[in-house]
């Protein structure tokens, strides 16, 4: 038990923690990177006001339904990202899960360990079954990221989004807790 206290929300190289107001303007930011923009939803790439920022980050406190965490490097304590749970359904026991990176932080195994991290969240503390997340099928990093935490590719979306003068698909993948309890037993 004690092993679980000193891994919650810990992974190897991040943690996960709710953010503050003093996290706002770095989150913004992050959120306004153009990496962000083109990858994180199927929105028009367009940069949020510092106001439409605020507004979102100050709704998603009292929200019941939705699990927001910022990514801090576990090393300088600073924020490289942020994560959550959303679209809960309790009578399915499902969810989904999203997942922005800043673009200084890509590519060093922060956003795989931030979702294994999440994923350990979800599985052992909120009564889910099914985690499922969309990505876009140009992100090959991203799916790369997923495949190793274990998600698994269910379907297509054929020409979902409209991106660089032209439409891509969208790959939606899953994870069953089932599974997951497998693949730890494995390790």
């Amino acid at each position: 038990m004690e092993q679980l206290m000193n891994e919650f929300l810990t992974g190897k190289l991040i943690t996960l923690k709710q953010m503050t107001s003093d996290d706002l303007t770095k989150f913004a930011q992050i959120e306004n990177e153009i990496g962000t923009l083109l990858l994180a939803n199927d929105d028009i790439p367009f940069p949020g006001t510092f106001e439409d920022h605020r507004t979102f980050f100050e709704g998603i406190s009292g929200k019941k339904e939705e699990f927001i965490f910022g990514i801090f490097d576990r090393t300088s304590d600073e924020l490289i990202g942020s994560c959550g749970v959303f679209a809960v359904n309790w009578k399915n026991s499902t969810c989904q899960v999203g997942i922005a990176i800043a673009k200084d932080w890509q590519g060093k195994g922060c956003g795989t360990d931030a979702m294994q991290t999440l994923i350990s969240f979800i599985f052992n503390y909120i009564h889910i079954h099914k985690i499922k997340l969309q990505v876009f099928s140009f992100n090959q990093p991203a799916i790369r990221s997923y495949e190793k935490c274990g998600f698994v590719k269910e379907g297509v979306l054929r020409n979902e989004v409209f991106r660089f003068g032209t439409f891509h698909d969208m790959h939606l993948f899953g994870l069953l807790r089932e599974d997951w309890i497998a693949a730890r037993e494995e390790v």
